[in-house]
């Protein structure tokens, strides 16, 4: 996979040289290129952004230096055969990025990224990729970053774990939280490793047994609790043919405990 990334800050990708993504660069499962933005300026102060018209406050990224950009990089070309990039713009304004949206941008030759800073790009950018390109707007989270760039290193890493030989166990992609599957919607329930007793807390014994169906058993019961605590709303999206008898069991026990120590807390919380 080929990706490209038009920043004004490339040294902020620094982390894309280690760890899995790192490895994957080194063994040329993953071509990562940065550019910077300013080497796209025509004025001394390599200016990048300009006051917004109709006011108000903060600046708005250049058009003009934004497509002199793109229209740079697409013409560099991509991989052999993967025609033009898809171009991925984070902004809090866009799409969730969810584990769905990670496998289908997995299965790209070639993307393209174009994190904003300020309060934005002007929107005639997109407009006018959206005629040439697949553009997405992308949000990772209902919040607001200094920059799209710790967007992108999110979304690249999520991205980069999918693709084929940079995780040696392909089974742990299978078994994420939020993956396609059996798990889908569910967060991953607790993990262990040895020793089996630390500082009086114990492996529960389930996970010592042998018993592969048992623990299979075992761990989905486990996220499906942890699910129910900590995501109600997820809980809400799972097919209820999806769950069998013991699902439903345990979701049902989830609910006695709730509504119990609800009506301990007293009215406001069986109201809240």
């Amino acid at each position: 996979m080929r990706i490209d990334i038009i920043s004004i800050f490339p040294e902020y990708f620094t982390p894309l040289e280690v760890s899995l993504v790192g490895k994957a660069r080194e063994r040329g499962i993953l071509d990562i290129r940065l550019h910077q933005l300013r080497d796209w300026t025509h004025d001394v102060h390599k200016t990048v952004d300009d006051t917004p018209y109709g006011g108000g406050p903060g600046m708005v990224m250049k058009p003009e230096v934004w497509g002199e950009a793109i229209d740079a990089v697409i013409a560099q070309g991509g991989p052999e055969g993967a025609g033009l990039p898809r171009m991925i713009v984070p902004t809090p304004s866009g799409r969730p990025f969810t584990q769905r949206v990670a496998l289908e941008y997995a299965r790209e030759p070639w993307l393209l990224f174009t994190p904003a800073r300020y309060e934005g790009i002007d929107a005639r950018v997109v407009d006018e990729y959206r005629s040439r390109l697949r553009v997405d707007e992308v949000s990772i989270g209902d919040y607001v970053l200094a920059g799209g760039e710790a967007a992108v290193l999110v979304i690249v890493e999520t991205v980069a774990r999918l693709l084929p030989g940079v995780i040696g166990n392909a089974q742990s992609v299978a078994d994420d939280s939020f993956a396609p599957g059996p798990m889908e919607n569910l967060l991953e329930g607790p993990v262990y490793t040895k020793p089996p007793v630390w500082r009086g807390h114990p492996v529960p014994e389930i996970l010592l047994s042998g018993h592969h169906a048992r623990i299979a058993r075992w761990r989905r019961d486990q996220a499906l609790r942890r699910t129910f605590e900590m995501r109600p709303d997820l809980i809400a999206r799972l097919d209820p043919e999806s769950l069998d008898e013991r699902d439903r069991e345990v979701l049902a026990e989830c609910r006695e405990r709730h509504e119990a120590a609800a009506f301990r807390a007293g009215p406001q919380s069986m109201a809240d």
